[in-house]
């Protein structure tokens, strides 16, 4: 799978539409071809659950599983201006906010929580918006003033809040750790972060968004301990931190890459694996890009179900931070049976967050963004009739 987007034009942003203004030349555009050949808060420790085998030879959920803990969308706009290959400009964010003339992203969390039953977002932006197009780990405060106020609206709706580097594991095409930016310096970005968000843990740290092409996985695991370290060491001893496997995050790729063994010896300072939490993407279409309207699979026999063997066997769990389809009766179909699945095995999948919203335009292929008219909103079709926790689930 590799399900993720490009920034083809970040400059030329979109037209004015119900609620703010939409970038028009932003999409999911990865090929598929690249596939690999081969209710507890967050602040307590990954559930100790049964390994037993079912009569069929795969792991059963305890009777407690039944319910995700975290159900969400994205809100993009912060990560517009990067491209797959981690090169960014910190001028093409676009904040989705309506006091830097963005949608308003702040609306539709309060839709989406208060009318939806939704309890995350995932907030994405460029490394290089952070720091100004400098190469660091230091924050430029400026910068952090906007993309901080679009976190302050997500806490404020009383969600949790996903901050999410979007850079691929990359900084301008070099990878981090393995030609590219020191582990140091990556490190240095996230105890930066850290230490502005130590004190709630409404807060989620995604360590990266998508690495993919990564030659060595053990490498990256351990830039991966580098970034966990240096966030424990900042003072934010008990946050949900999110960790990225290669290909593109995918979680059927995620055990026979070599992400599952590679990243399970990812630790806390004090040697346990206490909310270190998997981080998986997968879309459904045909090619598992999420550059297509319609929907095939449900994932279950070939993602979710070998993974969530594995998870109980290593007494871990994961979180689905990307996924979604086309508003389309297919992608209803089987984005909730993905849904009811997850539901059924919350013992090791925390929950769920929708691709996307915010600064999207409507006619976006994974349009998520609602309509918003004076003090109502209207969803699309797929958050209506299948992502919305209180949705009547199409089965």
């Amino acid at each position: 799978m590799k399900s993720t987007f490009l920034v083809l034009l970040a400059a030329a942003l979109g037209a004015y539409a119900q609620g703010g203004l939409y970038a028009q030349y932003y999409s999911q555009c990865i090929p598929g071809t690249a596939a690999p050949s081969s209710s507890a808060s967050p602040s307590t420790a990954p559930s100790q659950v049964s390994t037993s085998a079912s009569p069929t030879g795969t792991s059963a959920p305890p009777p407690t599983a039944g319910k995700l803990r975290f159900t969400g969308v994205n809100i993009a706009g912060f990560d517009f201006g990067c491209s797959t290959d981690g090169t960014c400009s910190a001028s093409g964010a676009y904040p989705p906010l309506l006091e830097y003339y963005g949608a308003d992203g702040e609306g539709q969390m309060k839709h989406f929580v208060n009318d939806d039953g939704f309890n995350t977002f995932r907030l994405p932006v460029g490394w290089q918006f952070l720091t100004n197009d400098v190469l660091s780990g230091t924050i430029n405060e400026d910068n952090w003033v906007k993309y901080d106020a679009l976190v302050q609206a997500c806490l404020n709706t009383g969600a949790y809040c996903i901050v999410d580097v979007h850079n691929y594991a990359r900084w301008n095409t070099k990878i981090i750790g393995q030609g590219g930016p020191s582990n140091e310096i990556f490190a240095d970005l996230w105890a930066s972060i850290a230490t502005k968000y130590k004190d709630n843990t409404k807060v989620i740290f995604g360590i990266m968004n998508e690495p993919h092409d990564v030659p060595d996985i053990k490498l990256w695991a351990a830039s991966v301990q580098a970034a966990v370290t240096a966030i424990r060491n900042a003072g934010a001893t008990s946050h949900l931190l999110l960790l990225p496997g290669n290909d593109w995050t995918s979680a059927a790729a995620f055990i026979p890459n070599g992400s599952a063994d590679a990243l399970s010896k990812v630790v806390n300072p004090d040697g346990s694996v206490t909310n270190l939490i998997f981080d998986v993407h997968k879309y459904l279409d045909s090619d598992n890009s999420g550059t297509n309207a319609e929907c095939v699979t449900n994932n279950i026999n070939e993602a979710w179900s070998p993974l969530a063997d594995w998870l109980r066997e290593h007494k871990r769990q994961a979180f689905n931070t990307e996924t979604g389809g086309g508003n389309t009766a297919s992608c209803v179909k089987y984005l909730c049976e993905q849904i009811a699945y997850q539901n059924a095995n919350s013992d090791v999948y925390l929950g769920y967050v929708g691709w996307s919203a915010g600064n999207f335009y409507h006619g976006y292929v994974l349009d998520e963004v609602p309509t918003g008219s004076g003090s109502s909103w209207t969803d699309t079709m797929l958050v209506a009739n299948c992502l919305a926790p209180n949705a009547a689930r199409k089965q």
